[in-house]
């Protein structure tokens, strides 16, 4: 009765194909049926490989996010540099440049006069 009253109200050929059989496919080889707008969705994790509902500690990576993200913690080999330490090294170079500016025209000369 249901499915009735929504195809009065429903416009026609407007509205995509439903499969109420659609394959869902994991990357882990796992089959199931799902509703859908697509015949077959390929998935790269589903409930039997997922972290939470398995219990186990494993990364389902198809990307190589988490080699890329392993490979950025070796190189900064357990150095931690917040913002706050960014800014104070930054600060720090710039005064440090600034005190090495000479702050008249005659401390420049004597410069100029000593390299040459």
């Amino acid at each position: 009765m249901r499915q009735v009253w929504y195809n009065l109200l429903m416009k026609a050929d407007i509205h995509p194909k439903y499969y109420s059989d659609a394959k869902v496919i994991c990357a882990c080889g796992n089959t199931f049926t799902a509703g859908s707008t697509k015949a077959e969705i390929r998935v790269e994790i589903c409930a039997k490989c997922h972290p939470f509902f398995t219990g186990e500690m494993r990364f389902v990576d198809t990307l190589g996010r988490v080699e890329r993200f392993q490979q950025k913690q070796v190189v900064t080999s357990g150095k931690v540099v917040s913002k706050k330490q960014k800014k104070l090294l930054k600060k720090q170079q710039e005064e440090a440049e600034e005190a090495a500016r000479p702050k008249t025209i005659r401390e420049m000369l004597e410069r100029v006069k000593a390299k040459a």
